[in-house]
């Protein structure tokens, strides 16, 4: 088990499938953490063991595609723990798609803004931090959409094929810095919603959570100090 005992993590989506397992792998390497979620209510009852630790902060009804409930929320976390050593973007969303010209402007400004936004967001707000801190760990979630555009899947594979490239220029531009950038890219995950749209499907050669979250556990421990700008594939199986 990698340790991150004294590392502070902000981990977003922390009320979605991947976002829960990453979080529990984190506090279970010994890390704080600043779990965050859009709604009200929901952390409360996912992380019921954490309400009242000193040691974990559960940040919701947060719209983090909002510039200003961005800031405030890292103000609060740095004011509360000091510093942040690592950011985890789990935030995203899939959507079913059109042809090209027939897709609805609405669809690429939900993808867009649910994909690479929240995480260009939560990026550049937390640079400086810890530019000013030293160094830190950011690990972005992309897909294996990112690598290859498909038919009727335009919208969702460049919102997060932008994550790729919006991690690759981080990780370039931060070097010298001692902040480390990398994005992994899941395949299918395991999870009751893709279970009940695809019920056909082998379930068995999708990825789980858990398995992703370990891959985000090991890029932002220590055991990753020398990989930077890389999209690692996390496929499972498929």
């Amino acid at each position: 088990m990698k340790n991150l005992n004294g590392k502070i993590a902000l981990i977003t989506g922390g009320a979605g499938n991947l976002g829960r397992a990453t979080a529990r792998a984190f506090v279970g390497a010994g890390a704080s953490t600043v779990i965050v979620d859009r709604a009200s209510g929901r952390l409360q009852e996912i992380y019921a063991d954490l309400v009242n630790s000193e040691d974990h902060l559960l940040a919701e009804g947060i719209d983090i595609t909002d510039a200003a409930a961005v800031e405030g929320l890292v103000e609060r976390a740095h004011s509360r723990f000091g510093r942040i050593d690592i950011l985890v973007n789990t935030v995203g969303t899939y959507r079913g798609g059109s042809p090209v010209h027939e897709e609805e402007i609405e669809t690429w400004d939900l993808l867009l803004n649910a994909n690479l936004k929240t995480t260009l967001l939560m990026c550049r707000t937390l640079v400086p931090v810890m530019q000013k801190e030293g160094g830190g760990r950011i690990v972005n979630v992309a897909a294996r959409a990112a690598l290859a555009g498909g038919a009727n899947a335009a919208a969702y594979s460049a919102s997060k094929s932008a994550v790729v490239r919006l991690t690759e220029s981080l990780a370039a531009e931060l070097k010298d810095s001692g902040i480390n950038v990398n994005c992994v890219l899941p395949g299918t995950i395991d999870t009751a919603k893709n279970r009940e749209a695809m019920p056909n499907a082998d379930f068995t050669r999708w990825v789980t959570p858990e398995a992703i979250a370990d891959v985000i556990l090991f890029l932002a421990s220590d055991e990753a100090r020398a990989v930077s700008g890389a999209a690692v594939p996390v496929f499972g199986a498929s």
